[in-house]
């Protein structure tokens, strides 16, 4: 991690580097005294008010590694389903590969790891749109979309792209925020700039915010729902010792055969 401001380094030193914290880190695996918040703590009044589930803005960083509280979760999760233990020999498709978890899921064998961005900032990440994506059908074993619906113009046709290059009885893990306040997914064009979309889903960069329907919607596509909570995946794990939601489930897909 780069610092240009000495007092967020001075912040991240002290939380990071001081012996004696008390909570773990899974992706580095340091002891640290706190995890950082998002953007210092930046809360969105209407995301609060519809309790919205996903990430945990306020464990966001790791002070020591800089591993997101949504990749941190993800590797829990692979790990406490048997997915991870699998990896080996399968061909996987990660949309907007995590920094940190990325080159952890390369490390452990598939036969093919395709990284995946519609903005690419790495050489090793190929451009591709989720919602056009330039693959045969039946290509891959595993497609990762981790919090990667909720940004894309149009979920519907994404997801049935994720369906046809998902090889019969393959997994797609799709973690999305959503809130259970709200009856249908909800999106209007007319939220247009990056203010609008902040106040009105809680980011500059989403499309809309999904409702208590998003299995449903997510289930149209053609894929079988496979979800856990995080209790049933890691019955007596502490999330605030590992900064984590415990509310946010996996999101695990299967399509059908």
């Amino acid at each position: 991690m780069r610092f240009h401001d000495p007092i967020k380094l001075l912040r991240y030193a002290l939380a990071g580097w001081l012996p004696g914290g008390r909570r773990r880190c899974v992706m580095c695996g340091h002891c640290v005294w706190r995890f950082m918040p998002y953007r210092s703590g930046l809360r969105v009044a209407l995301m609060d008010a519809l309790d919205m589930v996903g990430s945990d803005t306020r464990n966001h960083a790791c002070p020591r590694c800089g591993a997101h509280d949504r990749e941190r979760h993800l590797l829990m999760y692979m790990q406490a389903s048997g997915l991870w233990d699998g990896l080996r020999g399968l061909r996987v498709l990660h949309f907007a590969p995590e920094r940190h978890l990325s080159p952890r899921i390369a490390a452990a064998g598939p036969e093919a790891y395709v990284r995946c961005d519609l903005h690419p900032r790495s050489d090793d990440v190929r451009q591709a749109d989720i919602q056009e994506m330039p693959f045969d059908a039946g290509s891959f074993d595993l497609v990762i979309a981790n919090h990667v619906l909720e940004h894309v113009g149009d979920d519907r046709r994404a997801l049935a792209e994720i369906h046809r290059v998902l090889k019969p009885g393959g997994a797609a893990i799709l973690q999305t925020p959503y809130s259970a306040a709200l009856h249908h997914t909800w999106s209007d064009p007319g939220i247009a700039s990056e203010q609008a979309r902040l106040q009105a889903y809680g980011q500059e960069d989403h499309a809309r915010l999904f409702g208590r329907d998003i299995f449903d919607r997510f289930a149209a596509s053609g894929l079988r729902a496979c979800i856990a909570t995080h209790d049933e995946l890691l019955p007596g794990c502490d999330a605030r010792e590992h900064g984590v939601n415990r509310r946010e489930p996996f999101f695990l897909y299967r399509r059908a055969g």
